[in-house]
């Protein structure tokens, strides 16, 4: 038997992170500082556990499993760093300022997907 379909409305949910905007000389990612220093706080820990996993010969596939969780986290914050700079940065340049902000952008995604 299917349960009955719950008729209550729920709240959307709302950002994980709040961020303010930031001042327009400051950096893009400045609204999120304190978010983006928890998150390499934790991958500071996840690297210094993969050395530790070194020192104490762990097996092979387990250090590179945490290896891969360690890069796809500094990826994540690439990402999010790219995105401030998109939305902040380069949002708020104009003419000849704006075509350097956007070939910029553009070397820097090159260099990511390497």
């Amino acid at each position: 038997m299917i349960p009955p379909h719950d008729t209550h409305p729920t709240a959307a949910p709302g950002p994980v992170e709040s961020a303010e905007a930031p001042a327009p000389d400051a950096p893009g990612y400045s609204g999120d500082k304190k978010a983006l220093l928890a998150r390499l706080k934790r991958i500071e820990g996840q690297v210094r556990g993969i050395r530790r996993m070194i020192e104490e010969d762990e097996y092979c596939i387990d250090v590179l499993t945490q290896v891969n969780a360690a890069d796809s986290a500094l990826r994540g914050v690439s990402i999010k760093l790219l995105e401030k700079h998109v939305g902040h940065c380069v949002a708020h340049a104009e003419g000849q300022e704006l075509d350097a902000k956007v070939e910029e952008v553009i070397t820097t995604i090159s260099r990511l997907v390497r």
